[in-house]
């Protein structure tokens, strides 16, 4: 009998130091109890050592138990007390009603029964890097997936070739083991998932050396994508069923593929429409012109009407992107707007400067009046009116 005045060092008994994470621990206890397994290690002594690895790994297991272990008490035992005294810290709010009302913690309680091995599997995400281009008309292309997949050896079951499964002796194929606590409400019967099982029911005494009893394997493999026309960045396309397998061999779950799009030189995008700047000399601006501008359908001509202004907008109707539905089709086009850049040079020579000053004298614009007006507004107005 262990002393009632003695506080079981839970971190000692399964290898762990304070500060272990829930990872180590649950490692820590599942090399433990395959040594010490009963239906592997016979000896009397191991089948002790193997029910305080067992409580230990229950009790660090559980975040309000392991709360107590830091406080210096044993949820195990001393009443459920914790070390500063409180007689309710061993026992959550539900364990409580469960006491009063029938639930899994009260003496006769109805238990949940094993849960199934076979679960479904997670979800998977790609990153797809596409070209404006590839945006705009749609690609196919195998990406490389690295995903859980069924295990071809044992066919998801988890056991090696010729073996099956055995009811765990633990809690006799329920998935559950019941612990007595004594609080100030009497004694209380709690219900906690067997740790040997992991609330399976079963355990696999000779796993798939494959797959080590998962039921899948981590699997390197290409996935044809469709990609269709006018997707855009952080788009996602959705494959159904090649996502993850899950344990024990579930279905998988489903492949997204997470669109990329990459920096244009020429254009930016704003939904489906399309913009670039036209840099344009100051005599194309006002003489006119006509300039070759490319679009992602080839090469069209821009045609630059006389007095051209710089921030002058040119629109180029259904020269955008492909406008992508909801439901994955294409709805028309967008726009192309052509942004004018009027360049004024800032280093003339002698004949270039001479040609302007007769420009401005012909123009009588020899002297900027600030006072003047043109088109009936002067120059402060066309200012103020510019911030309105």
């Amino acid at each position: 009998m262990r002393d009632a005045g003695v506080v079981r060092d839970y971190y000692g008994i399964l290898g762990v130091t304070p500060d272990a994470g829930p990872d180590e621990i649950k490692r820590a206890y599942r090399r433990l109890a395959r040594e010490l397994h009963p239906d592997v290690n016979p000896d009397v002594g191991a089948q002790e050592r193997f029910a305080e690895v067992s409580a230990a790994y229950e009790v660090l297991s559980d975040p309000e138990k392991r709360r107590i272990v830091d406080l210096g008490g044993d949820p195990l035992g001393n009443g459920g007390q914790s070390a500063g005294g409180d007689p309710f810290s061993a026992f959550g709010f539900g364990d409580i009603m469960d006491a009063f009302f029938g639930g899994s913690g009260g003496v006769g309680g109805r238990t949940r029964g094993p849960r199934s091995r076979v679960q479904p599997g997670a979800d998977a995400l790609i990153r797809m890097s596409l070209t404006l281009e590839e945006c705009a008309t749609g690609v196919t292309r195998e990406l490389p997936v690295e995903t859980a997949v069924l295990c071809s050896d044992c066919s998801g079951q988890g056991t090696a070739p010729g073996t099956t499964t055995a009811r765990c002796d633990i809690c006799n194929g329920r998935g559950e083991v019941q612990s007595v606590q004594r609080s100030f409400l009497g004694q209380v019967v709690t219900s906690r998932v067997c740790p040997t099982c992991r609330g399976f029911g079963e355990v696999i005494p000779e796993p798939c050396r494959r797959c080590q009893g998962e039921g899948r394997v981590r699997s390197r493999r290409d996935v044809p994508v469709n990609i269709p026309p006018g997707v855009a960045d952080g788009m996602r396309v959705r494959l159904a069923g090649r996502g993850e397998v899950g344990p024990g061999g579930g279905p998988a779950g489903d492949l997204y593929v997470e669109v990329e799009e990459e920096p244009h030189e020429l254009f930016t995008r704003d939904g489906a429409d399309l913009h670039c700047t036209v840099q344009l000399p100051m005599t194309a601006a006002a003489l006119g012109a006509t300039l070759p501008l490319p679009t992602l359908s080839g090469t069209e001509e821009l045609h630059i009407e006389p007095g051209t202004q710089g921030g002058t907008v040119r629109t180029l109707r259904g020269r955008g992107m492909p406008r992508l539905r909801s439901n994955g089709r294409v709805d028309g086009q967008g726009d192309l707007m052509v942004h004018v850049d009027v360049v004024v040079p800032t280093k003339l020579d002698r004949e270039q400067t001479e040609l302007l000053r007769k420009l401005a004298a012909l123009r009588g614009e020899e002297q900027p009046d600030l006072g003047g007006t043109r088109n009936g507004h002067g120059l402060f107005s066309r200012l103020r009116d510019s911030f309105r």
